[in-house]
């Protein structure tokens, strides 16, 4: 179906959201957008939608494999999913491995700094106010979740950090860092939403250092969608790559 007959629930910085036939179902789409600095700096990158909706499928499907829970079915083309619809928690949850970015900018942490434990933040998500970080007694008092449910937060996070720096690892790949939303399921359940990405993780060669994430678009360097691309060729599987016709990039 094309996105003309189809109901747009909501567009985003790069994917849109559309109804499904399902009331309990929406079809997100990939978009090529990418930005950084608050949405300030935009541009369109061919095949960058098609990496990101294969990697986060894929890093989606690892989590449910080892009992987290997303909202995650099915794809259904290269730059769509079909997900359960959440009703979404405005909180970005951020969870740092190695200190680097912002927290360098803002804290006196040694460049690479290996975290332990892993640091964990809380972020609005609400371009009105800038995303700024959060602690509980904020969060509770805007209503946005309760104490229970930022503890059960937390705890699904760190679950779902030890499974995927373990999974990349094993494929020469750093989690450095990322980030996550979860919403509510129509049953009231936490469920890990949006995406996982190279447009929402910190990914390292493990033993260069090399990026493989969007700090390369942030900097102004060139060959962002062909470090996606490596990250495709990591993670997905020979039989996944060649369904989604990787080499044919």
């Amino acid at each position: 179906m094309s996105d003309v007959n189809r109901e747009l629930l909501y567009a985003g910085k790069a994917k849109d959201i559309y109804k499904s036939e399902n009331e309990n179902e929406v079809i997100i789409k990939f978009r090529d957008d990418i930005t950084a600095g608050d949405g300030e700096k935009k541009d369109t990158l061919s095949k960058k939608g098609f990496c990101n909706v294969l990697i986060s499928a894929k890093l989606f499907k690892v989590l449910e494999e080892n009992g987290i829970a997303t909202q995650y079915i099915e794809l259904l083309s290269s730059d769509e999913m079909r997900t359960k619809s959440l009703e979404m928690i405005p909180l970005e949850v951020i969870c740092r491995n190695i200190a680097t970015g912002s927290l360098l900018r803002k804290y006196p942490f040694e460049d690479k700094q290996k975290l332990e434990p892993p640091v964990l933040q809380f972020d609005y998500k609400n371009d009105e106010y800038h995303d700024p970080m959060l602690n509980d007694s904020i969060i509770k008092a805007l209503g946005i979740a309760t104490q229970e449910e930022l503890d059960e937060i937390r705890e699904i996070t760190l679950k779902i950090n030890k499974i995927l720096s373990d999974y990349l690892i094993e494929r020469g790949i750093i989690l450095v860092d990322f980030k996550l939303e979860f919403g509510k399921d129509s049953e009231g359940n936490i469920i890990l939403g949006d995406e996982i990405s190279p447009d929402t993780t910190r990914l390292w060669d493990s033993e260069t250092y090399e990026n493989f994430d969007k700090d390369i678009y942030r900097k102004g360097e060139e060959g962002v969608v062909d470090a996606y691309l490596k990250v495709v060729n990591l993670v997905l599987s020979d039989d996944e790559k060649e369904k989604w016709n990787v080499e044919q990039i």
